[in-house]
């Protein structure tokens, strides 16, 4: 029961990181459709769109933390595994297990960064607090606080299923796809 319960929040995880990362993907449609918009508006109109710094930091903001639970999902985090590789080919259990020690420390800050950001999402949704310049463009800071807080939750959640889900399946836990397989 417990391993079909893990299978089922496994599969409702990953599909939430794949919807957040393809709205990230929007995200990234519609910042190049801004930036396309000033820069012909400044050079055709003399123009400017007026906000267009705050909607690109907005927007990089987003990008980042909705497209972090899918870039989790698939092991796709920027690090260094030089050492666990040259580990992983004499010690493999060893190996394996240090990067559950590794995913589990990962769920901890996660769900600390959760923790930490769910307060002021819940201020700044109450407060209307807003960034930008009053008159040329300001917008809510609390969207911004949700999808962290979102994102670091399903995050912490997927750490802790690859956790979870390495004590059954060890043979999930995959060296990077750049290695050439073994024959």
């Amino acid at each position: 029961m417990f391993k079909t319960a893990v299978a089922g929040l496994s599969k409702v995880a990953n599909a939430a990181a794949i919807a957040a990362n393809a709205l990230g993907t929007l995200v990234v449609l519609a910042l190049v459709l801004v930036v396309n918009y000033d820069v012909v508006a400044r050079g055709v109109f003399s123009a400017p769109f007026r906000g267009a710094y705050e909607v690109v930091q907005f927007s990089v903001v987003l990008i980042v933390f909705l497209q972090l639970p899918d870039v989790v999902r698939v092991d796709r985090l920027t690090r260094s595994d030089g050492f666990l590789n040259v580990l992983h080919h004499r010690r493999p259990g060893l190996t394996a297990s240090i990067r559950r020690i590794i995913n589990a420390i990962s769920a901890i800050f996660m769900a600390l960064i959760a923790y930490i950001v769910w307060p002021e999402f819940i201020e700044m949704y109450h407060t209307k607090d807003y960034f930008g310049v009053p008159g040329i463009f300001t917008a809510p800071w609390w969207p911004i606080k949700l999808v962290i807080a979102a994102s670091a939750t399903l995050c912490s959640l997927m750490f802790a299923l690859k956790v979870i889900s390495a004590q059954d399946r060890p043979h999930l836990i995959r060296a990077p796809e750049h290695d050439e397989p073994k024959t």
